[in-house]
C-alpha cells in the first residue's frame, strides 16, 4: 500500500447522461483524491473519467449498453479493500445481503453500488455497503439529488457522509 492515503473520496451514480449536477459538484469540492461512479452514465464516461483532475474509478450499469467499463471493479482505498459495483448483477432491488455476501467473498471490507437511486449506508454485517443514490433521478422521500463524501481520517478510518443536493 502506498505511503499517500486518499482523503476525500466522492462516490456517484445513476447521472444517466445528465452531468451538470456532477461537474458542479466536482468543482465545488476540489480538489478530491478519488471519484467512484458507480454506473449508468447513460454514453458519458468520458465526462465522468476527465472532468475530477484525479483517479476515476466507474463501473457499468444496466444503461450503459456500449460502455467498456468493467461490471465490477475492485480497488484499495487506504487499507480498505474496495468492491465497486452498479448492483442490478446482484438483485439489489431486493436488498443488499446478496450483494455484501459477494463483497465478503471476495475479501473487501467495503461495497458500493448504485441502481436503486436511494442513498444508502449501511454498517452491518461485516461489510459496510453504500450507495449514493442519484444525482438526476432520485427516488427517496425528500426527492432530492444525493451523494455520498467518504473521507479518511489521520488514523485511517473511514466516514460516508450522505449529502443532498438543492
Amino acid at each position: 500500500m502506498s505511503d499517500i492515503t486518499p482523503k476525500k473520496i466522492l462516490i456517484v451514480s445513476d447521472t444517466h447522461g445528465q452531468n451538470g449536477l456532477y461537474l458542479q459538484l466536482v468543482e465545488k469540492l476540489a480538489p478530491l483524491d478519488m471519484v467512484i461512479h458507480c454506473g449508468d452514465t447513460d454514453g458519458t464516461d468520458n465526462t465522468i473519467t476527465m472532468s475530477p483532475g484525479c483517479p476515476v474509478c466507474l463501473v457499468r450499469g444496466n444503461n450503459d449498453y456500449f460502455s467498456d467499463a468493467p461490471k465490477d471493479a475492485e480497488l484499495y482505498i487506504g487499507r480498505y479493500r474496495v468492491m465497486v459495483t452498479h448492483g442490478h448483477h446482484y438483485y439489489i432491488s431486493m436488498g443488499n445481503e446478496i450483494l455484501k455476501q459477494e463483497a465478503m467473498a471476495r475479501g473487501c471490507d467495503i461495497v458500493m453500488y448504485g441502481h436503486t437511486h436511494r442513498p444508502v449506508v449501511d454498517k452491518s454485517g461485516g461489510v459496510i455497503a453504500v450507495n449514493p443514490g442519484s444525482l438526476t433521478y432520485p427516488r427517496q422521500e425528500n426527492r432530492k439529488p444525493s451523494y455520498i463524501l467518504m473521507t479518511i481520517d489521520d488514523k485511517g478510518e473511514a466516514d460516508f457522509e450522505i449529502k443532498f443536493l438543492r
